[in-house]
Order: structure tokens, then C-alpha cells, then sequence
């Protein structure tokens, strides 16, 4: 299905590809356009996860410079039966995380040091399964073609705008110019659409499972949704066409975040998480004291220490 899914999303993709082109360059446009899509396609496929971790300044972290964080996620995936997947930083106050890679063998997962800093290790052990389940579940080779070419698309809007200043009789129709201006950024949030909500569901099913705790992932989920306000990502909002990839969204919202939303309520997130333990959102997230992490996660150093490198 996920196969099917990324299919569907680069055919769709390409088809704006060449529709743009045959308004730029008529016949010879659409047979660049086609071409274009065709290498563009072919480099997200290979590349799109490292370019994706290049837009927010993501870097390594090793088990020496982030003992607690890397040995979360090394037991985890274990717990999961993944390979180990490299695990980055982000340097950023703003809590959030994101899973990328075309396959569970090319796979990696990154934190925001904000989110290092402000979580318990029970709930980065939640967060981390969540990506881990994204992983498992091969959604990370759709979200991160999906950043890829929207991002891409979102260049067209540019493109186009140029073309429209240009002169003379080869000029194309000013009418076709708005149009693309208008629609090509529209196309990103459209990508963030047909990335199902579904999916996150799915995940923090799975990462429920995966750390054996649904209540951690809920508690991270209602602190990053309430310490995320106020606290911009700078590469999210340079690279909007990414935010799906994330958690829980990156960009400030706008009077547009309902139009476009990529993620599902969080309140509705908790709730689905908290009925698997037979629990509800008035019983007290985060009343409990910290409880040990599940087995196989080796506990060592502090999670703050992924922000040092």
C-alpha cells in the first residue's frame, strides 16, 4: 500500500512537472518537463532523505556524544527487530523529531535539542518509537520524496514568476503565469494532504507497541504540542514542504493550518493512545514518577547530553 501510495504521489507530481512545462515551452517545455521529472524522480528516490536532514541542519550524534539518546533508539529498534537506524541533532528550542530513509536498511531519525531537553526519558523513548514505527511501516520513503518534490514544486512558483517578466512575443500567456504562481505553492500543501493523517495514527499505534507504554508517547505528545507554541523553527518554516514529516507540526499556525493540516488533533492522538491502556485524557498525564524504560534500552548519561555533540 505504501508502495502504491508513493506511486501515485510521484505520478501526481509529475504531471504538474509537465503541465508546467507545456505552459512555459509549449511541446519542447513538456518534453524538458518530462525529463527533469524523470531525473528528479530517480535523485529524490536515493538522495531525498539526506536532503531532507540538510534542510534542518541535522547532524550525527554517535553513542559517545549522546549516550542516553543514541541507546534509546538502539533499544528500541532492537525491541522493534529494525536495523539500527543513524540517529541526528537539530539544533533548534523548538520540541519535534522526524524519521526519513527509503528503507529500514537506509533509515535515520532526528531530535531537536529542544525536544532532548524537555522530555523525560520515558516519553523520548515514546517519541523515538513513533519515528521507529514509521520506519517499520516504510512511510519514511514516501514523507521524504513527498519534502523532496514539494519543495521542488514550490520552485516552480519562481520559475514561472520569471518567465512572466520576461518580453516579447515568445512570452507566455500572462493568465497561465498567475495561475502557476498561485497553484505551484498550493501543490506542496496538496503533497502534505495526500499524506494520509492516517498514517500518524498508525505510527503511534505501533510505537505504542513498540516501547510498550501508550501513556509515554501521550505525555510527549501533550508537552511538545504545548512547548512547541511560541518556539520557531527556522529551517521548518524556510522548508515548509517537510512539516509533515514531523511529530507534530513545525510552522507557526496560521488561519491556513486547518486547510492544509498534515496531522491529526493531538487531543485526538492522546485519546486513541490513552484507550489502548484503558486510560482517559483526565487521568493525569505525567502525575506518575519516572518509571524504568523498557527492557533493552541501556540507560546512560543524560539526554541532554545529545545537544553537546
Amino acid at each position: 500500500m505504501n508502495a502504491l501510495r508513493t506511486g501515485i504521489l510521484l505520478a501526481a507530481m509529475t504531471g504538474l512537472f509537465l503541465a508546467v512545462g507545456f505552459v512555459l515551452g509549449g511541446e519542447g517545455g513538456l518534453l524538458i518537463a518530462l525529463l527533469l521529472a524523470l531525473g528528479m524522480n530517480f535523485f529524490a528516490y536515493w538522495n531525498s532523505a539526506s536532503m531532507v536532514l540538510r534542510m534542518h541542519n541535522a547532524r550525527v550524534v554517535t553513542r559517545a556524544s549522546a549516550p542516553e539518546y543514541y541507546g534509546v533508539v538502539e533499544g528500541l529498534a532492537k525491541r522493534a527487530g529494525l536495523p539500527m537506524p543513524q540517529v541526528y541533532v537539530i539544533e533548534t528550542d523548538q520540541p519535534n523529531a522526524f524519521a526519513t530513509g527509503r528503507s529500514p536498511d537506509h533509515a535515520a531519525v532526528a531530535a531537536t535539542t529542544g525536544l532532548l531537553r524537555s522530555l523525560s526519558r520515558e516519553e523520548l523513548a515514546g517519541v523515538m518509537a513513533h519515528e521507529l514505527a514509521h520506519i517499520k511501516n516504510r512511510d519514511t520513503l514516501t514523507m521524504t520524496v513527498a519534502a523532496t518534490i514539494a519543495g521542488a514544486i514550490g520552485f516552480l512558483a519562481n520559475f514561472a514568476m520569471l518567465f512572466g517578466a520576461g518580453r516579447g512575443e515568445n512570452r507566455p500567456n500572462p493568465i497561465a503565469m498567475i495561475l502557476i504562481m498561485i497553484l505551484a505553492p498550493m501543490a506542496a500543501g496538496l503533497v502534505q494532504m495526500a499524506i494520509s493523517r492516517t498514517r500518524e495514527y498508525s505510527a503511534d499505534r505501533d510505537g505504542a507497541a513498540i516501547c510498550g507504554h501508550p501513556r509515554w508517547l501521550a505525555g510527549a505528545l501533550l508537552k511538545i504540542e504545548q512547548l512547541a507554541r511560541g518556539r520557531v523553527m527556522q529551517t521548518a518554516e524556510h522548508n515548509p514542504a517537510s512539516a509533515h514529516m514531523f511529530i507534530i507540526n513545525p510552522l507557526i499556525k496560521g488561519g491556513i493550518d486547518n486547510l492544509f493540516r498534515t496531522h491529526p488533533a493531538t487531543e485526538e492522538r492522546v485519546r486513541r493512545l490513552l484507550a489502548m491502556e484503558g486510560g482517559s485524557t483526565s487521568s493525569g498525564l505525567g502525575s506518575r514518577g519516572p518509571t524504568p524504560v523498557s527492557r533493552g534500552v541501556r540507560r546512560a548519561g543524560s539526554v541532554p547530553s545529545a545537544g553537546r555533540g
